[in-house]
């Protein structure tokens, strides 16, 4: 794929970077008069086709949902050769900032609030009949100015949703998703809850999809180190958060993500209100 490429009503300014099977630019929009992101897939394989459909899902999930913190995507551009659909630009909403997974290391209090608003942009998502279903650390954009974006919805469904094969990245990924049921808010829990393991520990909680050379389990391993038990300062009210946020049975999670954030405020509050008891120890 090359790294410049010529689209009409666009000035296309630089690459940006690399996603699943495409490449992300940016770009001026001459008609909107707006900088944006762009996103393009070039068929070079059959398999291809696969980053169409989530592009394509991706558009339509933007649309019908609307959140602060969710990326807004523009317009969906596909391009034929004959019958064939060959190349698929997507246009969105720039956010200037590095993934979760690229940024340098955050405090304690500073994981709690971006996640207490993964949090709230993913219950916003889910209030409008929709998952993500692929909430992971290179999803959450963290901007400069402490804003948050989620990006990536081509793995998102209508609450409910069960689907045919297995999506998602084995990392995060929900033990419903492995085995092909139902798929609700809860299944966003785990997710997010498998993303603050790794937040918190530098390490991934064991799912269902196994390591390679190894089988598909049927259940998430039972000997898992909490967060707390793996780094001392972690207080024990947030490792228990994450850990039932990562329970095998979804009706063991918390119900949804205001069930969440409840649990974040108070132990943000908590923290807070510590350290400004100390500071006014230390200044009596």
């Amino acid at each position: 794929m090359s790294e410049i490429f010529n689209l009409d009503g666009f000035s296309i300014i630089k690459r940006l970077g690399t996603g699943a099977r495409s490449v992300i630019y940016l770009a001026n929009d001459e008609n909107e008069n707006r900088q944006v992101a762009i996103k393009r897939a070039v068929l070079e394989r059959a398999e291809d086709t696969r980053i169409f459909e989530q592009m394509e899902t991706e558009y339509k999930v933007s649309k019908a949902v609307d959140h602060r913190y969710l990326r807004k995507c523009f317009k969906l551009m596909k391009f034929r050769n004959l019958l064939t659909v060959k190349e698929v630009v997507l246009t969105m909403e720039l956010f200037e900032g590095e993934t979760l997974e690229d940024s340098p290391g955050l405090s304690l209090i500073d994981v709690l609030l971006v996640f207490r608003m993964v949090a709230e942009g993913l219950g916003g998502m889910h209030q409008q009949g929709y998952v993500h279903c692929d909430i992971k650390p290179n999803n959450i954009l963290l901007g400069t100015n402490g804003a948050i974006k989620i990006i990536d919805l081509g793995q998102s469904c209508r609450l409910g949703t069960t689907k045919t094969r297995i999506q998602g990245t084995p990392d995060y990924i929900a033990p419903e998703q492995v085995r092909k049921q139902p798929l609700d808010q809860r299944t966003d829990v785990f997710n997010l809850g498998a993303t603050m393991y790794w937040a918190l520990t530098g390490k991934n909680i064991p799912t269902l999809i196994p390591k390679k050379n190894e089988s598909i389990g049927l259940a998430v391993p039972k000997q898992v180190l909490a967060p707390h038990e793996m780094q001392g300062q972690i207080p024990l009210g947030i490792s228990k958060l994450v850990m039932d946020c990562v329970k095998d049975s979804p009706s063991e999670r918390p119900m949804d993500m205001s069930a969440v954030i409840s649990r974040l405020d108070i132990l943000i509050h908590s923290i807070l209100g510590s350290k400004l008891n100390k500071n006014a120890v230390s200044n009596y």
